[in-house]
């Protein structure tokens, strides 16, 4: 794909120390509710496994202003209490007190202690080997599934809207949205230049995002009210579907590329495990200068996985490759990984193909900003 030193790359398995940082602005008095519910919330996040510890802060400026940063011993056991249903009910009663909200999570590259204090135990997990390098790009997805019977009328509605305004602010612009769908499952994949929250904020208070919305809401299989900010947040949180790993070229895309989104059907509780090793699997590729994969990108919540791939030639003309698997030990952890009922077997080069097939999700709309 690229050398090693050109590579753009992000990635949540490095097995690296996560920092997470949340910053939250209270409504007048709210204070004191607010802190009744962290005390019963901090409690609960403690035996959560991976957590390290967390510390609350608040403003000596504005009071108003608070703080939370938590650390983990490496991203996957945060992203996978964070992403729970445990997690969404967990954090309902912090809601009612907060005007807005930011989330901000970082892998610890350096630390700086005072030699003369004794640590009562050696730190848990390991820093980051070397900065990564990026390209201000924001890679996010929402996932979603409507009535069964409905589909087309989604695609319909979903391919026919007009689109947003792409610049957001003076630093911040949506590039590139895709809209995929797989059976009555919805996958709409965003790249982002700067602030990804000030961009889905900015996107949700268009017009012609609201009708289209407001026109899927009976079709949804989960219920949601967007006159309410509670029903609207909790769908949302529910249907975040975040980048766990990206590996791409840097600069502009050649002209003949052609973007797919494959679904992976995990097995029950083998999601995290499944986009780790796609991920890794994507690493390998990435080194091979020849390769017609220009960038691929694995989104994961729970069970559901989804593979960004941008390619050169056809889906087809290499199944292996498209698949994110080379020779048939990797084949047969991939068929461990998946639900058999759904995948098949793939103990063939027939099935595979098959599978890969079955895998590619219907493009409804792929839209770029210009000079994306």
């Amino acid at each position: 794909m690229t050398t090693l030193s050109e590579r753009i790359s992000q990635s949540a398995f490095d097995g690296s120390r996560l920092r997470v940082v949340l910053l939250l602005d209270l409504h007048e008095g709210a204070q004191q509710r607010f802190m009744e519910a962290y005390e019963h919330l901090r409690n609960q996040v403690a035996s959560v496994p991976g957590h390290i510890n967390d510390q609350l802060c608040q403003s000596i400026e504005n009071p108003s202003q608070w703080l939370i940063t938590s650390e983990w011993e490496s991203a996957p056991p945060f992203l996978a209490w964070v992403n729970s249903e445990e997690h969404v009910k967990m954090v309902q009663p912090l809601h009612s007190c907060v005007r807005d909200t930011r989330s901000l999570r970082f892998s610890v590259l350096r630390e700086t202690s005072n030699i003369a204090t004794l640590a009562p135990e050696p730190p848990k997990g390991r820093l980051q080997a070397a900065p990564r390098v990026g390209d201000g790009v924001v890679r996010h997805a929402l996932t979603f599934t409507v009535k069964p019977g409905s589909e087309s009328m989604v695609a319909e509605i979903l391919a026919g809207y007009a689109s947003p305004e792409p610049r957001v602010d003076d630093t911040t612009r949506l590039r590139r949205t895709s809209l995929f769908m797989h059976g009555n499952r919805v996958v709409r994949t965003v790249e982002v230049q700067g602030d990804l929250v000030a961009a889905l904020r900015h996107i949700s208070q268009q017009p012609e995002i609201r009708a289209v919305e407001e026109a899927v809401n009976p079709y949804l299989e989960q219920d949601r009210d967007l006159a309410d900010p509670n029903s609207a947040r909790v769908f949302f949180t529910r249907a975040a579907l975040p980048a766990v790993h990206h590996v791409g070229a840097s600069g502009q895309q050649p002209d003949d590329v052609r973007r797919h989104a494959l679904f992976y059907p995990a097995k029950e509780g083998c999601g995290m495990a499944l986009a780790r090793m796609l991920a890794h699997q994507d690493e390998l590729a990435a080194d091979d200068p020849q390769s017609p994969i220009t960038g691929s990108t694995v989104f994961q919540r729970d069970d559901v996985v989804v593979r960004l791939i941008d390619l050169r030639v056809p889906l087809d003309s290499d199944p292996m490759l498209s698949l994110g698997v080379r020779g048939p030990r990797k084949t047969a952890v991939l068929r461990r990984l998946l639900d058999t009922d759904v995948a098949g077997g793939l103990s063939n080069d027939r099935e595979v193909a098959r599978f890969l097939e079955r895998s590619d999700m219907a493009l409804v709309t792929d839209r770029r900003s210009p000079g994306a």
